[in-house]
């Protein structure tokens, strides 16, 4: 059974908030997408707007950033239970991890559309507990899932052997893409718009 985990991609706090009170009792966990108009031509809210949002759900931050590293601290002040770094431009795969070890949260590397499974650093992913596989161009939403993710999640799917690393499938994800997402070997598949069209609960029940 693949989780699925709502994504939040927006620049107003406020419509982060209400997105997140629509998830209550609906799912343990959501993403909050943090993109600093470097990494993409686009911005979001900052980590440490975060820090008054009221929510039981736990929040992982996907950082779409130039040097995610300096976005951990952040991240962890407005709530994250998990930080994920994208690793087109982080120079260091090791400190990232270490900095949010360090800071008591999980952690997860992303790797964007173009980027090969290769880009990760092997002595890193033991200690990851998710790799972030992105189906469509990072930064953002509404686009089209893309097939070549399907190879990617094949082959870090054979890479983790027994290993403990969950594989995230984040975009353009729709019900009908879920059973061969999870037989190429996705733990989790992260979901944004799609969700919040309509009823979130009717539409997270779909991808079931």
């Amino acid at each position: 059974m693949v989780e699925v985990i709502p994504t939040i991609l927006t620049a107003d706090i406020r419509e982060a908030q209400e997105k997140l009170d629509r998830l209550e009792e609906l799912v343990k966990r959501a993403q909050i997408d943090i993109i600093d108009g470097v990494f993409a031509q686009n911005r979001t809210i900052d980590p440490s707007a975060m820090e008054g949002i009221e929510t039981t759900v736990d929040l992982d931050f996907h950082l779409m950033t130039k040097e995610p590293s300096d976005w951990v601290e952040r991240s962890v002040r407005g709530g994250a239970g998990r930080v994920i770094g994208q690793v087109e431009m982080m120079s260091n795969q090791m400190e990232f991890l270490g900095k949010a070890q360090e800071l008591g949260v999980s952690v997860g590397l992303g790797i964007d559309l173009a980027t090969p499974v290769s880009a990760l650093d092997e002595a890193v992913l033991a200690s990851l507990d998710v790799v972030l596989v992105m189906s469509v161009k990072a930064g953002f939403g509404g686009q089209p899932f893309d097939e070549k993710a399907i190879s990617k999640i094949k082959q870090l799917n054979e890479a983790r052997g027994s290993g403990t690393f969950k594989i995230c499938v984040d975009g353009g994800v729709t019900p009908e893409l879920v059973g061969k997402i999870s037989e190429a070997g996705a733990d989790e598949v992260a979901v944004g718009k799609r969700l919040f069209d309509g009823d979130p609960a009717v539409n997270i029940e779909k991808y079931g």
